[in-house]
């Protein structure tokens, strides 16, 4: 019976020491976790620690792979995650990430903002309140290109930050564009960025005109009446009788004279360097802007009759004289560059 109690005596004390021994860790292995009180469920690691849990007494929560957790925001559709970085934004934008042209993509046409309603100002107009200076491109047209087809005109109507602020579309007869050419009649509706008709430039047909010697006669001068906005009309540029310069006067919508509008001596299509027709006031004592078709290129010249145009005026000028001015960029276009240069 002794023997056996010391047996028993010797193999607890083994067992004691067996439970005490330290357990050795190996590199990269994570701690074993601690000692818990007896009777007390295993809370996990403490907080602070690798793999530490929740507090004690909240639930573990569990995503699936991919899901954020709740109050993530995720990201907008069609955006790529960033991964490990966040998403830089552009200089000058605080978290802001602006669109860029790709090359070889469709580029993104930016349209200037409307500015807001001023009293007295013809809707649509108070983009011109804010300008100075203004680019038009003529667009080629594919078919006029190949055929020789004359086709109605279309034009963009950029500011000097290259935002576009209008777009004008040619409204005419077919059988007058073949057979009348430049001379034809036509009605010109511009429109804003939200495609609301701003501006419309009507000219009408008339068989015996472009003589200067007899711009005097009303049936034989050049004209086009400018509406802002439509039905309402706010000017002419009229065809005036000169020796040989092109001489035209800006008219508001009384027909009285505002502006002057004289050309160069000689007027060429498709010559290499800048036409220009300077405005000036109305007893010729001081330049008050330009109007100048820009070369833009042999290729282009030569083989269509797709033109730049640029228009400067003071800043404080009246609105609807400013767009009478416009109208007078598209009367020069078809007086003097509307040729039918692709038959060559």
């Amino acid at each position: 019976m002794l023997v056996q109690i010391m047996t028993l005596r010797h193999q607890a004390t083994h067992s004691n020491m067996a439970e005490q021994k330290p357990v050795m860790q190996q590199p990269g292995q994570q701690p074993p976790p601690a000692q818990q009180p007896p009777g007390q469920p295993y809370a996990g690691p403490p907080p602070g620690q690798p793999n530490a849990g929740p507090p004690p007494g909240q639930p573990m929560q569990y995503y699936n792979y991919g899901q954020a957790p709740p109050g993530a925001q995720p990201p907008a559709y069609g955006q790529p995650q960033s991964y490990g970085q966040p998403m830089q934004p552009q200089y000058g934008q605080a978290g802001v990430v602006i669109p860029m042209n790709i090359p070889g993509q469709p580029q993104v046409v930016q349209w200037m903002s409307r500015p807001e309603a001023i009293p007295g100002c013809p809707p649509g107009l108070e983009y011109l309140t804010q300008i100075d200076q203004l680019l038009i491109k003529q667009q080629i047209e594919i078919l006029e290109l190949f055929t020789g087809w004359e086709m109605a005109n279309k034009y963009k109507v950029l500011n000097n930050q290259g935002q576009q602020v209008f777009f004008a579309a040619e409204e005419s007869e077919t059988c007058e564009r073949q057979c009348c050419g430049p001379n034809r009649g036509f009605n010109l509706h511009i429109t804003d960025n939200s495609g609301q008709e701003i501006i419309k430039c009507t000219r009408e047909f008339k068989c015996c005109v472009g003589c200067c010697w007899c711009a005097n006669a009303d049936g034989c001068a050049h004209e086009i009446a400018v509406e802002a906005p439509p039905g309402t009309i706010v000017g002419y540029v009229r065809q005036e009788q000169s020796c040989w310069t092109p001489h035209y006067s800006i008219r508001d919508a009384n027909h009285e004279p505002v502006l002057n509008v004289k050309g160069p001596c000689c007027v060429m299509n498709g010559c290499c360097w800048d036409q220009e027709f300077i405005v000036w006031s109305k007893d010729w004592s001081a330049e008050v802007g330009k109007l100048s078709k820009q070369w833009s290129g042999f290729a282009k010249e030569y083989f269509t009759d797709a033109d730049n145009f640029g228009i400067t005026f003071p800043m404080d000028l009246d609105v609807k004289m400013k767009a009478v001015m416009l109208g007078a960029i598209f009367l020069i276009d078809f007086i003097f560059f509307e040729q039918k240069q692709n038959n060559r």
